[in-house]
């Protein structure tokens, strides 16, 4: 926990390292302030557009992927809207309360939960993908809108039980607010056994999920891709739409978790904590996930895309037709089927319509 700096006579030789080093820790701080406010704006802005286009139906999107795909973005939109502006008021408040207190518990049982709910919604997007790529003809049965629901509500509900006990001042598990990442964060050295079940239970289940999930369906993108080149029913101008997608989304997930539960059981284990600036990128760093997947999960697929300069079109139109008309956009014929042919994408079946099916396989054949 945190030392109380009185700097007596008698303490000042005793004090005096830790004294500097808040210090410097504080004069960083504005500099902190305005990345987290920066990549609270860019996750914020980004996932309002991407639930401006999935709310409505989207060519290639089933029912059941955009709700996997909703609960994504609000895992997402509660970085920017939940656990920067809490951690943000809790920095402002220390300035003149030291020491923990019951609100930090709070802040920091937020701040675990959303993290572990994204952990795993992007695992229950990741199973999705694997059901409807190798059980396509029992997707409708295997993933019905029930059983969705019922992933959804794990995702959400299941983090919140295994954190409860963050929440308790007097609990099992100290909690401490960080003036080098600016985040209340539980002390994990205080428990190492609860904080290994954690990851035990957390990260490496989702991890595991994901990697042989999206694993397995790059294989079988890449033996379907080599088939049809081998009969020359593959443009070989095509890109490789398995490789663009689900490598980036693995290897942004791997780099956005691995090094902030590496240092968190290394501080359970060792009792010791790692430099300044590295606490502080590695504990945000989790965050900006939720900004690339607004990109690897959205924004690369073009039937989005196309979706949301509709919507921006719409807008235009609505609010300043004297805008939209200096940009081009009119309500042309053109644009009317456009809006037909994204609008009844209903009738394609489930596993067509399923965002992993159309994002991985190749739709040549």
């Amino acid at each position: 926990m945190y030392p109380t700096f009185n700097l007596s006579t008698s303490d000042h030789s005793n004090l005096s390292d830790a004294d500097n080093l808040r210090l410097q820790e504080l004069t960083h701080r504005s500099v902190k302030v305005s990345i987290i406010i920066a990549l609270g704006v860019m996750i914020t802005l980004g996932n309002i557009a991407v639930l401006m286009v999935i709310t409505s139906s989207v060519a290639g999107w089933s029912r059941n992927s955009r709700y996997f795909l909703l609960s994504l973005t609000a895992a997402d939109s509660a970085f920017g809207l939940l656990v920067m502006p809490l951690n943000l008021w809790v920095s402002l408040l220390k300035d003149y309360s030291e020491g923990p207190d019951a609100f930090c518990h709070v802040v920091a049982f937020c701040n675990a939960t959303v993290y572990s709910a994204c952990m795993y919604t992007l695992a229950t997007i990741s199973l999705e993908r694997y059901i409807a790529v190798f059980y396509p003809l029992q997707y409708s049965s295997l993933m019905t809108r029930k059983r969705t629901l019922l992933l959804i509500c794990f995702a959400w509900c299941f983090p919140p039980f295994l954190l409860s006990p963050i929440t308790f001042p007097d609990g099992i598990i100290e909690v401490h607010f960080s003036t080098a990442s600016l985040v209340c964060n539980p002390s994990y050295s205080t428990n190492v056994a609860y904080t290994l079940s954690l990851t035990c239970l957390i990260f490496f289940p989702c991890s595991i999920v994901m990697t042989y999930a999206n694993l397995r369906v790059w294989c079988a993108a890449k033996r379907q891709r080599l088939k049809l080149r081998k009969y020359g029913c593959a443009l070989r101008s095509r890109h490789n739409v398995a490789a663009r997608v689900l490598v980036p989304v693995m290897a942004a997930y791997y780099t956005c978790w691995t090094p902030c539960m590496a240092v968190m059981i290394y501080n359970a284990v060792s009792g010791s904590s790692v430099p300044e600036w590295v606490e502080f990128v590695v504990v945000w760093l989790p965050t900006s996930n939720g900004f690339l997947n607004c990109i690897f999960y959205f924004w690369i697929n073009k039937n989005f895309r196309r979706k949301f300069h509709l919507i921006l079109q719409r807008l235009a139109l609505a609010l300043c037709p004297e805008l939209a008309n200096t940009f081009g956009w009119s309500t042309t014929s053109s644009a009317q089927f456009v809006s037909g042919i994204l609008d009844n994408n209903n009738l394609v079946h489930e596993r067509s319509s399923s965002v992993s099916s159309t994002c991985t396989l190749l739709s040549m054949a």
